[in-house]
């Protein structure tokens, strides 16, 4: 049930659904209960519901199949996709680190082409 605690429900039930997924009473395939099951479970809306079970699939830990339910993910693909995410934080670094260094290189050739259309101008009005 959720408590009002001043907690957002959503937060609640994510949290207990991931207390059970980490402590194994909700195995790796295990399929969660329904929405509706889980919003009369936990006294709450299907909306409520739906966010935290979308909020467990953004962590990585369940995922959904078209017309069969919410699994809890297998812990190799629950690694996978932690490394997935990591390589994708460490690419996007790269590449600011690459748009920083061409950013500077932009601002560099402009202050040189003004200098040289500069000197151009002088030459020819002279």
């Amino acid at each position: 049930m959720v408590k009002k605690t001043g907690r957002p429900g959503y937060l609640q039930i994510a949290d207990d659904l991931r207390e059970q997924i980490r402590g194994g009473s909700l195995p790796p395939g295990a399929p969660l209960p329904s929405t509706a099951q889980l919003a009369e479970q936990y006294d709450a809306s299907l909306s409520v519901v739906k966010m935290a079970v979308g909020l467990l699939r953004n962590e990585g830990l369940v995922i959904g199949q078209q017309g069969k339910g919410v699994f809890v993910r297998e812990s190799d693909d629950t690694a996978e996709s932690v490394q997935a995410d990591e390589a994708g934080t460490a690419a996007a670094e790269d590449l600011a680190g690459e748009v920083v260094k061409l950013r500077t290189a932009v601002q560099d050739l402009s202050r040189r082409l003004s200098r040289i259309e500069e000197r151009l101008s002088q030459r020819s009005g002279s």
